[in-house]
């Protein structure tokens, strides 16, 4: 009959055993990049969250797109709006989480890049997230929420499918965790969609009347949830002829580009002629015009 093994085999057996795995585990780590150092906040004023190896970083952006809010156009509500809360985020004051929606090419994304420009100089400090990485959101936080520089977390294009894990996530940061959010980040996110989810006509037969009251169905109800979790909706509408036109003005002087008044008539032919061949008139599709003429006549964007 076989004898188990002694007290001190046993020892010597098991610490062999870790031993050996421990060399296992610093062969795998070492297939693995190392861990990316945080940017220098003092100096890096955008970064963008990247994943290598399965592992998070932040990495810092060389040169942020730099705009000034006052090359946008037909936009004067709604930039007061997200200039005064942002205002305030850097003030230390309460301030709001922001949903911009509506009409693509308008400006959304732009506004919040230029409240970047307006106010690094005062501590705000911007990471963009792509939606499949929103999953990663409390990491996020977590590596910044004791800096003393005010952060916003900008989320672009954002729309979910049923389902999608960022979804949840993101609703989960807004409000519905059970720790507090973060006093030093806000999150700004731009979207085509109104509640940030495809709407189907079926849901509307889940609506339910109670008398004189109309009641969404549950559908519905899920949906609005994540879009009412911010606290600033900020909407934004199709360019009129005039606007985009003033719009093209506005960026033919950004590259430069001197318009003699008897250019005047042409200039607004040729700009509206390449709107209708894009079916849009926006400050995108201004922007673009804009370029193309500078291109041709050889100009700079200033």
């Amino acid at each position: 009959m076989a004898r188990e093994p002694s007290g001190r085999a046993g020892a010597v057996d098991l610490a062999g055993l870790i031993a050996r795995a421990e060399g296992v585990l610093a062969r795998v780590e070492a297939l693995f990049p190392p861990a990316a150092e945080d940017p220098d906040w003092k100096h890096v004023t955008a970064a963008r969250w990247r994943k290598r190896g399965g592992r998070g970083f932040l990495q810092a952006v060389a040169h942020p797109h730099a705009i000034d809010a006052g090359q946008l156009v037909a936009i004067d509500a709604q930039r007061r709006t997200i200039d005064q809360n942002t205002r305030q985020f850097v003030a230390g004051l309460p301030a709001n989480n922001v949903l911009l929606t509506g009409s693509r090419g308008t400006g959304k994304s732009s506004l919040v890049k230029a409240m970047l420009a307006k106010y690094a100089t005062k501590g705000l400090r911007l990471i963009e997230v792509d939606k499949a990485d929103l999953v990663d959101l409390p990491d996020i936080v977590e590596r910044i929420e004791r800096d003393p520089r005010r952060f916003v977390v900008f989320c672009d294009d954002l729309t979910f499918d049923a389902g999608e894990a960022g979804y949840k996530a993101l609703k989960v940061a807004l409000d519905g965790s059970i720790a507090g959010t973060a006093g030093n980040v806000l999150i700004y996110a731009t979207s085509n969609r109104r509640h940030l989810l495809p709407e189907y006509m079926a849901e509307n037969l889940e609506t339910r009347h109670v008398g004189d009251e109309v009641h969404p169905g549950e559908s519905v109800e899920e949906k609005i949830s994540l879009s009412e979790r911010f606290g600033l909706w900020i909407s934004f509408y199709p360019f009129s002829q005039d606007d985009y036109l003033a719009a093209v003005r506005r960026w033919l002087d950004a590259y430069g580009v001197d318009v003699a008044t008897r250019d005047d008539a042409a200039v607004t032919r040729d700009a509206l002629q390449f709107a209708l061949q894009r079916g849009s008139r926006s400050g995108r599709v201004a922007s673009q015009y804009a370029r193309h003429v500078a291109g041709t006549r050889g100009r700079r964007e200033r």
